[in-house]
């Protein structure tokens, strides 16, 4: 039973934060440009939040479970198609979280941790790593959806 309230809560959570988000954003933009294979960055986004918090979850890592899904859900906030040939986005790994940040911060406050997840969670691409149990979740979770979504069929 726990498991399923748990469940349950981050479900309630991740949908409340991403209604916050499409009223005070531009978040649904997201759903325009394609992640890894099929997957918009909208949908990676989402997975990545829910995966940040089972991962806190099962490894048992308190967390500010607010943070951690507004971070998630907003760490590929970088609204453009980064696979355009000829827009200047053949670094798009190294130079795509600070373009999140900057995206983010225009449309809402944002708390130290937040900034920390979307700014660190292409480390080690990135070289510095982050600073917030919160951010080294989403860097994880970010590997774990990524790889699913370009490898699995759909």
């Amino acid at each position: 039973m726990q498991g399923t309230v748990r469940k349950n809560e981050i479900a309630a959570l991740v949908k409340n934060e991403i209604k916050r988000l499409n009223e005070k954003s531009r978040f649904q933009d997201t759903k325009k440009y394609m992640q890894h294979g099929r997957v918009s960055v909208y949908e990676h986004c989402v997975r990545v939040a829910y995966t940040s918090c089972y991962l806190a979850a099962v490894l048992k890592i308190p967390v500010d479970r607010t943070a951690l899904v507004r971070g998630a859900l907003l760490h590929d906030y970088f609204l453009y198609d980064w696979h355009e040939k000829g827009e200047g986005h053949s670094l798009h790994g190294f130079f795509h979280p600070r373009k999140a940040w900057e995206n983010a911060r225009q449309d809402m406050p944002l708390s130290d941790i937040e900034k920390n997840i979307i700014l660190r969670h292409m480390f080690p691409l990135t070289v510095v790593p982050p600073q917030f149990r919160e951010a080294w979740l989403v860097c994880a979770a970010d590997k774990i959806c990524a790889m699913k979504e370009t490898v699995s069929k759909r």
